[in-house]
């Protein structure tokens, strides 16, 4: 017999315990496996939530002299170039 409101307490304690910890391991895995789009010049990679925004900011600071020479320095892993999302 048993289970009086003492013990439905404590297991649901216990299982609400077991529910809020942690995950185990990093997030490192899943942010490298998003890094999909990639600078052609330095190989840089960026998340594929970039915006074109931010692309072009790092092509025009890190490449100033290869944007005249051509605006497609970012590519997506589709083989696509961010310019062109």
């Amino acid at each position: 017999m048993g289970g009086g409101n003492g013990q439905k307490a404590k297991m649901a304690r216990e299982k609400n315990l077991e529910k809020s910890k942690a995950p185990k391991g990093s997030q490192l895995e899943s942010n490298k496996k998003a890094m999909n789009i990639q600078c052609k010049v330095c190989m840089q990679t960026f998340m594929c939530t970039t915006s074109e925004v931010k692309c072009r900011e790092h092509a025009e600071a890190k490449h100033p002299k290869r944007i005249i020479l051509g605006p497609k320095l970012l590519v997506g892993s589709c083989g696509c170039s961010c310019q062109s999302k």
